[in-house]
């Protein structure tokens, strides 16, 4: 049998960040207690964090409660596609130095909301994952003629 390269091949954290910056949308994941609440966001890449805005809410709130999340940015093509996964702790920016700079990275939101609290997901870690997309092999080692 001939070695196949592996269709799952892991990120390193440069081609984490640089699938990241190539994409607006992801996924917030919080947590308070035993609740588990995903939000879907759009963002920007700054340094090595994400920046997103939102209105007062249950998002901001849960926050506040508890800062660690998880934020998860994925694509595909009919060939192949990746998810990231960052872990990270998000705090609204409340200094105005770093609002201004903030507001000029260019994140607006997609929706016609006014979103006037910054927040900024430090990441802990990365992970990454790259997946080569093709059909199923065969699950029975049989042959097919």
């Amino acid at each position: 049998m001939a070695d196949t390269p592996d269709p799952v091949v892991s990120l390193s954290d440069e081609e984490c960040w640089e699938r990241l910056r190539g994409q607006e949308l992801g996924r917030l994941v919080t947590h308070v207690g035993d609740v588990l609440d995903i939000f879907p966001v759009n963002y920007v890449v700054d340094g090595e964090s994400v920046l997103f805005r939102t209105a007062q809410g249950s998002k901001l709130f849960e926050l506040t409660v508890n800062d660690e999340v998880l934020f998860e940015v994925d694509d595909h093509t009919d060939t192949d596609a990746w998810s990231v996964i960052l872990r990270g702790r998000a705090h609204p920016l409340d200094r105005s130095a770093d609002v201004e700079r903030a507001d000029g990275l260019g994140l607006r939101p997609w929706i016609p909301t006014l979103k006037y609290t910054y927040v900024r997901v430090e990441a802990t870690s990365l992970s990454g994952r790259a997946f080569e997309r093709a059909p199923e092999p065969d699950r029975y080692g049989v042959q097919q003629y």
